[in-house]
């Protein structure tokens, strides 16, 4: 009866181990320099694409309300997320060494180009929601 205790925590210990192996191999993690090019080349893409953020915008805010707000209010809200898209774009190219998670979601102006552009924490260990 002495044997069994230590015996049965054993068994647990080691089938928790045999558990959760295959979820953590499931998931690989980027090296860092996969991250370092990931930051250079979405640095770049951004920066040089964000104008299509005014059509994008504009294109967004006409499916929600008219043609005449889709012009000045899209243009206006295009105009804002050039600039945000490029000073990202300029972010991640003056932080390509330090590891940070997309700031820019998402993370190119032609991904889910009908989605809002939104920006999020860069600092690995910050929540994110996305």
């Amino acid at each position: 009866m002495k044997h069994t205790t230590p015996t049965l925590a054993c068994m647990l210990l080691v089938g928790s181990f045999a558990v959760m192996s295959p979820v953590q191999a499931d998931v690989p993690a980027e090296s860092y320099g996969e991250i370092v090019g990931r930051k250079l080349l979405s640095g770049l893409g951004n920066m040089t694409t964000a104008v299509a953020e005014v059509p994008k915008n504009i294109i967004i805010v006409n499916n929600e309300s008219n043609f005449a707000y889709a012009f000045s209010g899209g243009l206006l809200k295009g105009i804002l997320h050039t600039v945000g898209r490029m000073g990202v774009g300029i972010a991640d190219l003056i932080t390509a060494p330090i590891p940070t998670y997309p700031i820019v979601h998402p993370g190119f102006v032609w991904e889910d180009f009908y989605s809002e552009t939104t920006y999020g924490p860069a600092m690995v260990g910050q929540s994110t929601n996305h």
